[in-house]
């Protein structure tokens, strides 16, 4: 085992990200300022495309890390039928769920019952489709609908917080489905929708439009959390959730659902752009 990776078994992932989120919160000037830069030169961040591109605006590293982005820098494929991807960043990995079973990396699998928490959501999804999308330090780290919905229940899943680097993805079993994670079930006009929120190692931090910030605290069990008949119904587009720091998110769709473009792993994708469409928008066979 790579001692990166044998680190991450060993390290205190809980302590070490509380000691995260104390420091992404500093409001010392001269430290934020350091951070930031230091962030923006690293990892190439575009800060032309944020609403505020002065990084002085930002009070503390998290404020500038969940930056909201300025108006018209990203646009939804204008087709409604179209399945929009749900984050910028990369494809980890994309596809149809074989048997209840989802691919991770190469020789690499978890089930959707260990992801969901729950056997019986799962089942919804065993022969569907699922896409899997990495958030770099570099992106935009606000996650937004891949199509219209409206919120039925929340399960806060307690975990490890492993990276989900690529590097750790490839090497570490079934990690999504050890990470703690806030599963979000949507009820939409083509069926269920789940999109699964992914904490990580200094990345555990969740906040959602309608709950505020839900990771953390970090769970002990698993949390349920019932949204029926609060007429939460966001738009396809639309804002549902932010990571303090980036993750990975990952969205499930019933079998028949959608049709996925092909998406290569590592493929680029921005929050809006087509990565397929519902089935319903393809033509009758002839």
């Amino acid at each position: 085992m790579k001692p990166s990776v044998a680190l991450q078994y060993l390290l205190p992932h809980r302590l070490v990200s509380r000691l995260a989120y104390a420091v992404a919160r500093w409001r010392w000037r001269p430290f934020k300022r350091a951070l930031i830069n230091a962030v923006v030169r690293r990892f190439d961040v575009d800060l032309a495309e944020a609403e505020h591109p002065d990084p002085e605006h930002y009070p503390h590293f998290n404020a500038f890390f969940t930056r909201a982005l300025k108006h018209g820098a990203r646009h939804a494929d204008s087709n409604p039928l179209v399945v929009l991807s749900p984050a910028d960043g990369k494809i980890s990995q994309a596809g149809r769920i074989q048997s209840g079973r989802i691919v991770q990396a190469k020789g690499q699998w978890f089930s959707a019952a260990e992801l969901l928490g729950d056997d019986n959501a799962a089942a919804v999804y065993g022969e569907g489709d699922f896409v899997n999308i990495y958030l770099s330090p570099r992106d935009y780290h606000r996650v937004h609908l891949p199509m219209a919905g409206t919120l039925r229940e929340t399960l806060h899943i307690p975990g490890r917080l492993f990276s989900v680097a690529p590097w750790a993805v490839r090497a570490i079993p079934r990690l999504f489905a050890r990470n703690e994670r806030l599963v979000c079930h949507f009820d939409t006009t083509h069926g269920p929708l789940c999109v699964v929120m992914v904490g990580a190692m200094l990345v555990s931090g969740v906040e959602t439009v309608w709950g505020g910030e839900e990771i953390p605290p970090y769970a002990s069990h698993p949390r349920p959390r019932d949204w029926r008949g609060k007429g939460i119904t966001l738009a396809r587009f639309a804002e549902m959730a932010r990571f303090n720091y980036g993750s990975t998110v990952i969205v499930l769709w019933p079998a028949n659902t959608v049709a996925l473009d092909t998406l290569g792993s590592d493929q680029a994708v921005q929050v809006g752009e087509r990565i397929g469409v519902l089935r319903a928008a393809e033509p009758a066979p002839l």
